[in-house]
């Protein structure tokens, strides 16, 4: 049900100064893999095969690493590294990629409505935000949030509990638990103080929202920070029962600190030369 995910993507990183000066922060590497295409590789894990990147100034390397490199290619042909390749080649050969620039960094809500061209009026859509990295070896985030989505037919965030001393970095929901680890959201505050939070539910960077988001987000006036929240024009919605919050299975690190960033390297390196053993056992 679910053809298209939006990855705003415009930000200037500015946790990874000096090395974001000139690349963009979606393309650090985690082991040997860009942020960003763990991200579409969830996607298309969910079924997903259209792609859709709000970028800015400096991110040519997003739409230059989801197309072929013929120069590249060519020197790799026959070689032992030619397999190295194999997996973003088939994220080319399979998914469409569609850009657009956010011209002013005016908070999430802003990038999502500048991805309106892209995504259209007509279905529900995915949002990655690709500095939150999601593993689950099994079954993807977006892929159960998909399910979750096709029962109950309206946005759906996912949430994870965070300690009190750090819930003032999310947005948070309070809501009635429908069934296991689903709530039916009627509370939405960006950023809250730990004395005046709903809930330890904090919305990490993964959405399925219904189109209509775009208009409410035409009329959301800026908010913390002074920026247009994404959480303020999902409130709207979940004023009407119109939002579902799904406590995912899986392990989420926050690339966007550097001490997840490091984290998460460590985790899926350790991963990787797992997988390794494994084939290697199996021969």
């Amino acid at each position: 049900m679910i053809k298209k995910c939006l990855f705003p993507a415009a930000g200037y990183g500015t946790r990874f100064l000096p090395a974001t000066k000139v690349i963009p922060k979606e393309m650090l590497p985690i082991v040997d893999k860009p942020l960003i295409q763990y991200g579409v590789e969830e996607a298309m894990d969910a079924g997903i095969r259209e792609i859709a990147i709000v970028t800015g100034r400096g991110k040519r390397a997003l739409e230059d690493h989801f197309d072929i490199n013929y120069e590249l290619e060519a020197q790799l042909r026959g070689t032992s590294k030619e397999s190295m390749l194999a997996g973003i080649r088939s994220i080319i050969n399979t998914c469409s990629f569609s850009y657009t620039r956010q011209t002013e960094m005016k908070g999430l809500g802003h990038a999502v409505l500048t991805g309106e061209t892209l995504i259209g009026h007509e279905d529900p859509f995915a949002i990655v935000l690709a500095d939150d990295l999601c593993f689950n070896g099994d079954h993807g985030v977006l892929a159960q949030m998909a399910e979750v989505h096709a029962r109950h037919g309206c946005t759906v965030v996912a949430v994870e509990e965070v300690p009190l001393s750090e819930i003032h970095k999310y947005g948070v929901i309070a809501g009635e638990e429908i069934e296991p680890g689903v709530y039916r959201v009627d509370a939405m505050v960006e950023k809250p103080a730990a004395e005046v939070a709903p809930s330890n539910l904090a919305v990490i960077g993964r959405y399925i929202i219904t189109p209509d988001i775009f208009d409410i987000l035409r009329e959301t006036t800026p908010g913390a920070g002074g920026e247009i929240q994404l959480t303020d024009a999902l409130l709207q919605q979940a004023k009407q029962g119109r939002v579902i919050a799904y406590k995912f299975e899986g392990r989420r690190f926050d690339c966007g600190s550097v001490e997840g960033f490091v984290q998460a390297t460590n985790f899926m390196y350790h991963e990787k030369m797992d997988g390794a053993d494994r084939r290697k056992n199996l021969r």
